[in-house]
């Protein structure tokens, strides 16, 4: 097989292309989609005002789309998931700036998948090589002090551990279908005290009146969307923050992403009280935002996810991934699960000087992780 002479191009955003073109090559995978990208940069979301400056590569052979990454020029690191608060003091202590850093990830997004878009009928291997090489050199161009790609699919933390990029992992919280028929039979794998807990708190509920509603975003009108943006932005602001997306970036991704964004809606007595946000691909459930009106016991765990549990199961999806944090997502059976991050290091002594912490960190996500599953709810084989 001939290799390509590849045109590379810097896109500004991703408006620059054509949105059937950059779809065609993109993996199943929401976050990829040229419609989820856009909403986050044409509302200001990711922008160079908010410290996301899109810097899109793209490789074309001839007129053909055969390769992207989505790449965001940082001068923070709030937004990311993967901390390295740590390396930027390293860097600074050293007299040398850390930022601007190159970002080759989702904004605000946790969500494990593929960060590279690569043409089907093309040499997958070649291409994700000269990608990663590309990348790099982009890198060196604009003095970047490292390059970061964030919560990668095992094909992408692979190649990039070959082409010497340093590995880093954290443990999240999943969960996996195991063919299970209905929730029930879900439950019937937990040991029984934990299968009455979960019993329980579903029960209690309902007990408040609380009924769930499913819709896709295209069915929330602008009076919904309202109300579940501001359930969202509740959350934040109780917990200090300002919420990372807007509410017309919401209203465009529910007008543009289809089936694959959906909202599970609590309903008390027939008014919205609650509510979980959520995107799908045609095997996994992601779940991204949520917030309620009121203090309302067990709705948190019912909204994110239970219900989201129940969608998988009716669905048949494999997979689902409620977020960041929460070991009391252990309980109700989501299981410890390695997530993998990737980073090129320009500075020859500062990498190996992360290198060496890397390693010891890895060894303590393994050990808890091991100790993690062993709260698990399910009964001893």
């Amino acid at each position: 097989m001939s290799v390509p002479r590849l045109q590379w191009r810097t896109l500004r955003g991703v408006a620059e292309i054509d949105a059937t073109q950059w779809n065609a090559i993109a993996p199943d995978y929401p976050f990829l989609r040229h419609e989820f990208l856009h909403a986050l940069e044409q509302t200001g979301c990711a922008s160079p005002e908010t410290g996301w400056t899109p810097q899109h590569l793209a490789a074309f052979d001839g007129a053909t789309l055969v390769a992207a990454a989505p790449l965001y020029l940082k001068t923070h690191s709030w937004g990311e998931f993967v901390f390295d608060f740590a390396w930027a003091r390293a860097w600074e202590s050293r007299g040398l700036a850390y930022y601007p850093k190159l970002l080759a990830a989702i904004p605000f997004t946790p969500a494990t998948g593929p960060r590279l878009l690569l043409h089907a009928d093309r040499d997958q291997a070649w291409l994700r090589s000269a990608l990663l090489q590309a990348i790099a050199a982009q890198a060196q161009r604009q003095d970047c002090s490292t390059v970061h790609a964030l919560f990668i699919d095992e094909t992408l933390h692979e190649a990039a551990a070959q082409a010497g990029w340093l590995p880093r992992s954290d443990c999240h919280f999943q969960w996996h279908n195991h063919g299970y028929r209905d929730f029930e039979d879900f439950l019937a794998g937990f040991s029984a005290d934990k299968r009455k807990k979960a019993r329980r708190e579903r029960r209690r509920v309902a007990e408040q009146g609380i009924e769930f509603i499913t819709l896709q975003g295209a069915a929330l009108t602008p009076a919904l969307l309202q109300q579940v943006y501001d359930f969202h932005a509740v959350t934040f602001a109780r917990h200090g923050h300002l919420p990372y997306l807007s509410l017309e970036c919401f209203a465009l991704l529910a007008a543009t992403m289809g089936e694959s964004m959906l909202v599970k809606l609590a309903l008390h007595r027939g008014t919205p009280v609650a509510a979980a946000v959520f995107f799908r691909s045609a095997t996994t459930l992601y779940g991204r935002y949520w917030g309620s009106a009121g203090d309302f016991h067990s709705l948190h765990f019912e909204a994110c996810y239970y219900q989201g549990i129940d969608y998988c199961i009716e669905q048949r999806l494999q997979h689902f991934e409620p977020g960041t944090q929460g070991e009391h997502k252990l309980a109700r059976g989501f299981e410890p699960t390695l997530t993998w991050s990737a980073h090129w290091i320009a500075d020859p002594a500062l990498r190996a000087a992360i290198a060496s912490y890397l390693a010891r960190e890895q060894g303590a996500v393994n050990d808890y992780a091991a100790a993690a599953a062993q709260h698990l709810p399910f009964r001893a084989p």
